[in-house]
């Protein structure tokens, strides 16, 4: 199975390369990065991006997930990783993204998700997508409800990161709700 290519007006998510790994290791070295996110460890460990990057496309062919690079068209620059982590028993995926801290504020992280959530639907067959966020980043939120995911929940003390317990916000929306999704733009 050959990895995907979604173009949008504003971004390119194409699958990763290992010539990326310096870029993933700049952005995802900032500890905003690694506070928003439950896997990515501060400081980030030299090597961690060449390993990350190796494994997507088998991971990709057993059916599990799927990592895209997020790419500015401007200037062909790396912001960014959109995911999905796939349960093809169930038909339904995690979506998963971040976004380096010099590109925050630009609405990458919503245009890269309403097209990895059209992507689930239309090409990977899910019938549920959901995610998760740390109650203490509520910009995610907004992002999730900006493509039509609806607030679920809240698992309390449910992730551990640094020693702390976090509540996760959970959001969630199934095939026959997508067309509620607004279109948005860089920087609306």
């Amino acid at each position: 199975m050959t990895r995907p290519t979604i173009e949008t007006e504003w971004l390119v998510l194409r699958p990763f390369r290992l010539e990326d790994a310096s870029d993933v290791q700049r952005l995802c070295s900032a500890r905003e990065i690694a506070a928003a996110t439950l896997l990515i460890p501060h400081p980030y460990p030299d090597g961690a991006a060449e390993q990350w990057i190796a494994g997507h496309a088998a991971a990709y062919e057993r059916g599990e997930s799927l990592e895209l690079a997020i790419e500015a068209r401007e200037g062909a620059t790396l912001v960014g990783a959109i995911g999905l982590r796939m349960e093809r028993e169930h038909e339904r995926a995690e979506l998963g993204y971040w976004i380096g801290v010099p590109h925050w504020g630009r609405g990458y992280a919503t245009e890269a998700a309403k097209a990895l959530l059209r992507h689930a639907f239309e090409e990977e067959g899910m019938h549920r997508v959901f995610a998760y966020h740390f109650a203490n980043n509520p910009a995610s939120g907004r992002v999730l409800q900006k493509i039509g995911m609806k607030h679920e929940g809240t698992r309390r003390g449910h992730s551990r990161k640094w020693g702390e317990y976090l509540d996760d916000e959970c959001y969630g929306v199934l095939r026959s709700e997508r067309q509620t999704a607004v279109p948005v733009r860089p920087g609306e």
